[in-house]
């Protein structure tokens, strides 16, 4: 075992410890995080306009602080982004972290000096955990690559500003900087396709032991290596190849083209990063779901999903959470989000410790009819079906059809790009909308009420995500192909190009 490896475990074992404490006393270290929020930002814009001085009480807080999404809250982060200092947190931002908005443009997202280290510290301690439950450690030896966005930096504006992936690897520790690829230069290359060419062509004769990144990105570069090599798999490339690390999407529909890709089974750890905040990591990787960090400068809170809409929904904290209820997931941060609606859903798995997973985004799903079709839903349901039926789906989008042609019943479109098709697509299809049927009361009621048709697949050619992706811009990095949509924008948009 070597020097590195011995540190790497003895570490581990610190940190679990370390985590076991706070995990333990997770209503009481939540309370300690909204006080200290609250006291260091009381002399703040945001602050003084919310009397955060007389804030004593989780109950005063709900008064004063109402939810709010990135429009909300946009008045001050303009302010803030002009370079003005004590608006959200006390200060200036250290960087700005760009996003893609969908009403907004784009969204400027604020990382600041007690922020930051957050993200780097979670991270570690995810491959920390996986050291101390697997007790594997040889990986530690071997060469790592992250798959991510640029670390160039817009210095043109009063703050620094690029993708968070891009600002987090100026942030790796140096005691990995001799392991990690790919080189700065290439991580700069902007086109995406020209990017996994330059990783492919510095990667392929590396040792490669642990490979991160969104599950969607990873393939194509997995693709390409066996493209390029002429081996059958990864593992023929990279045998040192153990441990996978993945966020952003749902990774089980993509695990049967993954498994055979790779060629061998690998360990993986999901992590739950967002520009607002790190927010979960699989800290057992034999369990399921990811613990929530509720030591990281972040107050939650958390309403009913069934809630949503109405006026002054009921927010819930942590104590207050059940298992298997579907919540909206509120923050509020060291970077100065206050009350901000993420978008993102969330389900507990555990309460003891609190493990969640994600299950959807609040604008992703699918309500034409009323049925309000969600993520979660429809990835089960893709899930279900692809092991069924032996089959492999590469990417997926549904969409309803609300005025179909020659008068027949409207019906939810499926758009597949199957890696192997079934053998049978119309019992492939059968299957799906049965257990869409079983998963949404809702949907099963129009479909027997015959106010809808049965679902209707459509077989899309392998690589029209990609291009679509590509036509929008949006092709590799952080952007994630939405799993569905309440309109046919993207349907339509996919078929044109095809």
């Amino acid at each position: 075992m070597s020097i590195k490896e011995l540190a790497g475990r003895i570490f581990a074992s610190l940190i679990y410890r370390r985590t076991n404490s706070w995990k333990s006393d997770a209503i009481a270290t939540q309370k300690r995080t909204f006080e200290s929020l609250i006291k260091m930002a009381s002399n703040t814009a945001f602050g003084k306009d919310h009397d955060f001085k007389n804030i004593n009480s989780y109950t005063d807080f709900q008064d004063r602080v109402p939810l709010r999404d990135y429009e909300g809250l946009k008045p001050y982060i303009e302010r803030m982004v002009a370079g003005e200092e004590d608006i959200l947190w006390p200060g200036k931002p250290t960087y700005l972290s760009k996003t893609s908005g969908t009403t907004s443009g784009a969204k400027y997202i604020p990382l600041t000096k007690e922020s930051l280290p957050y993200h780097i510290k979670a991270a570690r301690d995810a491959i920390l955990h996986y050291v101390y439950h697997s007790g594997k450690s040889s990986f530690i030896n071997g060469k790592m690559i992250f798959l991510q966005g640029s670390p160039e930096l817009d210095k043109s504006k009063a703050i620094p500003t690029g993708r968070l992936s891009g600002i987090v690897a100026h942030y790796v520790p140096a005691y990995l900087q001799a392991n990690r690829l790919p080189s700065f230069e290439t991580n700069c290359i902007d086109d995406w396709e020209k990017k996994v060419d330059a990783i492919v062509d510095e990667t392929i004769d590396q040792k490669m032991a642990v490979i991160s990144g969104i599950p969607p990105w990873v393939q194509m570069y997995f693709e390409r290596l066996i493209q390029k090599s002429g081996k059958q798999n990864i593992a023929e490339i990279f045998p040192d190849f153990s441990l996978f690390i993945y966020g952003g999407v749902n990774y089980k529909p993509y695990e049967g083209a993954m498994r055979k890709l790779i060629g061998k089974s690998v360990d993986s750890i999901e992590l739950y990063p967002a520009s607002e905040g790190f927010i979960a990591y699989q800290d057992n990787y034999k369990e399921e779901g990811m613990l929530l960090l509720l030591n990281s400068g972040i107050f939650y809170e958390f309403v009913p999903l069934d809630k949503l809409g109405k006026e002054n929904p009921k927010r819930l904290t942590i104590e207050e959470v059940e298992l298997g209820v579907n919540y909206l997931l509120i923050l509020s941060t060291n970077a100065g989000l206050w009350g901000y609606n993420i978008g993102d859903t969330i389900k507990f798995v555990s309460l003891e410790p609190y493990r969640i997973i994600v299950s959807g985004r609040v604008k992703h799903y699918t309500s034409a009819f009323g049925e309000h079709v969600i993520a979660e839903e429809v990835e089960k349901a893709i899930s279900y079906v692809i092991e069924k039926t032996n089959s492999e789906v590469g990417e997926f989008h549904l969409a309803p059809e609300v005025n179909p042609k020659d008068g027949e019943l409207p019906y939810h479109e499926w758009l597949i790009e199957f890696n192997s098709a079934p053998s049978d697509l119309d019992a492939f299809t059968k299957l799906l909308n049965d257990k869409m049927c079983e998963l949404n009361s809702y949907y099963r009621d129009l479909i027997e009420g015959k106010i809808l048709q049965p679902l209707k697949l459509t077989a899309v050619p392998k690589g029209a995500f990609n291009d679509y992706m590509r036509s929008k811009g949006k092709l590799g990095g952080q952007n994630k192909l939405p799993r569905l949509a309440n309109d046919r924008n993207l349907a339509d948009e996919l078929l044109k190009l095809i």
